[in-house]
């Protein structure tokens, strides 16, 4: 029996590829194109964001049934509005994993799934395989590791691995495009979208201020706590940060740390900003049922950084400790921290 299978298409060419390569391989494919927040409709009236316009095109030039799911609201509560918290709360949160989680593989494959669809796809660049010896589904890099994303997805369960299929993370992006424009999509050269999709004009301060955060000066202090200068609101700043900070130290300084508390932002040299270890809360496994005894691993702390030799400590609170062979820079509260065994995904966490 031909296996059903609903596609999330973002009006770009990986999800549209991703499309093309399931049709060609015998799946009965429908697209689906989420809509996450308003403020962006065209002006032809149509009511569709410029994104699921683009992929209700795509679809229809593939031959497949296209759709528009609103998910306006829960977006807002579960992604937007923990961006907010967490900036408030002087971390750097990463709305794309908590959308994934939440909303991509949360709402939308449940809304998938009560549609008689086997599967729910995406255009990712990682891939799922069940590994018969520990009878777990892995999340597996992409073949294309300047493209991979399992990063972005490590927080992924059980039971939703084993109803989603990344068709492109067997691919090289080249590839893809390649095919798009085999198929005639005019989204081939389409460039990959680098914003947060809420904010695409990366105006942070501005985006929390309609949310009712407003910025409280304060003291930029030195690693001894003497103070530098005044600062705009510890929201506008983010570790590692070294421009525009408008503080005359004698030397380049850095952000190193931001005291809610105390409103203050630490300022200090480039080597105050390497650390050995972190904690990691709200741990998420996948390799592996659950950490109980020190494990080697390789880990990176931001989507864009090389991995790099760790080992991997379980604590009593449910977290994890990470002790890096070498000194990591700019290890960063609220961003994601995952782990790798080769190519398999091991987990991930949020720094703490």
């Amino acid at each position: 029996m031909q296996k059903k299978v609903m596609i999330a298409m973002s009006g770009g060419v990986d999800s549209a590829g991703a499309a093309i390569l399931l049709r060609n391989a015998g799946y009965s494919v429908s697209g689906v194109t989420l809509q996450l927040h308003h403020g962006s409709d065209l002006s032809d009236g149509s009511g569709l964001s410029e994104e699921a316009a683009a992929a209700q095109k795509s679809a229809a030039a593939i031959g497949i049934p296209h759709t528009v799911l609103d998910l306006c609201s829960l977006f807002r509560e579960k992604v937007m509005g923990r961006f907010v918290s967490e900036y408030a709360a002087g971390r750097t949160p990463n709305p794309c994993i908590d959308c994934n989680r939440e909303i991509k593989f949360g709402a939308l494959l449940d809304w998938a799934l009560e549609q008689g669809s086997d599967y729910l796809a995406t255009g990712h660049y990682a891939r799922v395989a069940f590994d018969e010896a520990s009878g777990r589904w892995l999340l597996l890099r992409g073949r294309d590791h300047r493209k991979d994303q399992s990063y972005m997805l490590y927080q992924l369960k059980q039971e939703q691995l084993q109803h989603i299929l990344l068709p492109v993370g067997d691919y090289e992006k080249p590839m893809i495009r390649a095919l798009a424009e085999e198929s005639g999509l005019d989204n081939a050269g389409r460039p990959d979208s680098q914003d947060i999709c809420f904010i695409p004009d990366g105006d942070y301060m501005a985006f929390l201020q309609e949310w009712g955060i407003q910025p409280q000066p304060g003291d930029f202090v030195d690693m001894n706590g003497h103070v530098l200068g005044r600062h705009q609101g510890q929201e506008s700043y983010t570790m590692g940060q070294r421009k525009g900070l408008g503080v005359s130290a004698g030397a380049p300084v850095y952000v190193v740390r931001k005291d809610v508390a105390a409103g203050t932002v630490v300022l200090g040299p480039n080597e105050a900003l390497f650390s050995r270890e972190l904690t990691a809360e709200r741990v998420n496994f996948i390799s592996i049922p659950e950490l109980t005894a020190p494990m080697r691993v390789t880990a990176k702390t931001r989507y864009s950084q090389k991995e790099a030799e760790a080992v991997l400590e379980p604590l009593a609170d449910g977290c994890v400790r990470l002790v890096f062979d070498q000194p990591q820079r700019a290890v960063t509260p609220g961003q994601a921290v995952v782990f790798y065994d080769g190519e398999r995904v091991v987990g991930g966490g949020t720094i703490r």
